[in-house]
């Protein structure tokens, strides 16, 4: 039942990123080159909404399901900043990221295969080189 709540879940969020137009390169690109506002406006509604569901989780303790929740601090890393240059990086150049390239992939916009692709070998490349990188 929790994986049928999942599937319902993603179609909802990828129909949503698609009909707000969050799934096209052109958005994208007019987000970097500081030429619109609209993915600004929704990046300005998805950080609230986190913040307060962040606020619920620490506040109650529990996640809906009644499962404990911890946020333990996290040690300042460099490798969190090599990290974030690499994902703006790809980003920039694919107009994709995690959430929308999926929805991009159910949209038929088959050319986010390669995006998709490079991420589960940039994925795999971490497992394998994790033990190597600055702490």
């Amino acid at each position: 039942m929790k994986l049928l709540a999942y599937l319902l879940t993603g179609i909802v969020f990828g129909i949503a990123l698609t009909k707000g137009e969050a799934v096209t390169w052109y958005r994208m690109q007019e987000m970097f080159h500081f030429q619109g506002f609209h993915m600004y406006g929704i990046f300005m509604t998805a950080v609230p909404t986190a913040a307060l569901g962040v606020w619920l989780l620490r506040r109650f303790g529990k996640t809906a399901d009644g499962e404990a929740v911890a946020f333990p601090p996290k040690q300042f890393s460099k490798g969190t900043v090599i990290g974030s240059l690499l994902f703006g990086f790809g980003w920039a150049l694919t107009g994709a990221c995690p959430g929308p390239f999926y929805a991009q992939i159910g949209a038929g916009l088959s050319v986010t295969l390669v995006t998709f692709a490079f991420a589960v070998l940039g994925t795999w490349a971490y497992g394998h080189l994790q033990k190597y990188l600055p702490a």
